[in-house]
């Protein structure tokens, strides 16, 4: 059935609409990070009358910028790592393997969806000054992993379920182990709910501000969030050098997202159609 001309036009102008609204902001710290703080406040939505790299020079000088970055990315890279090594591992064995007590393990992971883990901060908060974990990056990775596995299990499972069973079987004939079956054959055909994991999680453990706050007491080991709350004092801020910070901390979000937003897409509608 052909689509309606009028019809078409409307869908197009509410994703143009939707597109602006949802850069914009965007748009807004870009221009603000190399304005002044009197110009942000008297001409807050227009164009700087002096472009200027001052906030990123003050970014730099008053803050262990570098350190915060290098810290966030070692955080994140190693916490969404571990997340789909081992939500690939336990999902495969959960939708692949007949075992009695499948279904108990599924909903024993799902059960970390269900319960917030900032209830048990304090419980944690033990767990790590016993383990010797405190103001470390472990400490967060630890936490980030096992937050991130349940949904990555929920969304993996999911799209095992989708793939032939003949793929492992002519496997399993040339001689493949299930680990390399895992390895050779299933893990280029999960590259989109591979991708999916990754960015949900990557955006969750960039952005948070609660455990490293927590957690992390040194300056240099602090991640860009906890960080980047140096700059609001009690009487004055500098919001161009805050602005500044919050482009350089959206980088690799932006990047990371245009690089595997094909994959993301495709993860999000696998299995809706067959």
């Amino acid at each position: 059935m052909k689509e309606h001309k009028g019809l078409r036009i409307g869908h197009y102008a509410i994703a143009i609409l939707f597109t602006v609204v949802s850069l914009y902001p965007i748009f807004l710290m870009l221009l603000s990070s190399f304005k002044t703080n009197i110009e942000i406040f008297k001409n807050p939505m227009a164009f700087p009358k002096l472009w200027t790299f001052d906030a990123y020079r003050k970014l730099l000088d008053q803050l262990p910028y570098f350190d915060y970055f290098w810290n966030s990315v070692f955080v994140s890279v190693t916490s969404v790592a571990l997340i789909l090594i081992s939500g690939a591992l336990v999902s495969f064995y959960i939708a692949r393997f007949n075992f009695k007590w499948n279904p108990a393990l599924f909903f024993f992971f799902l059960l970390g969806m269900m319960i917030p883990v900032k209830l048990g901060i304090v419980p944690l908060f033990i767990l790590m000054k016993t383990l010797g974990l405190m103001n470390t990056s472990f400490s967060l990775i630890f936490v980030y992993t096992a937050i991130g596995i349940p949904m990555s299990v929920l969304i993996l499972v999911g799209f095992f379920r989708t793939l032939p069973k003949e793929l492992e079987e002519s496997g399993k004939i040339d001689g493949c182990s299930d680990l390399g079956i895992l390895v050779k054959i299933i893990a280029p055909l999960m590259r989109p709910a591979l991708g999916t994991v990754m960015i949900m999680n990557f955006i969750t453990v960039w952005n948070d501000f609660f455990f490293p706050l927590i957690f992390i007491q040194d300056e240099v080991k602090k991640t860009i969030p906890v960080g980047m709350l140096t700059l609001f004092s009690e009487y004055s801020t500098d919001w161009s050098v805050l602005f500044a910070g919050l482009t350089l901390s959206s980088l690799p979000m932006i990047i990371l997202f245009s690089v595997a937003s094909k994959q993301f897409m495709e993860g999000m509608t696998a299995g809706a159609v067959k």
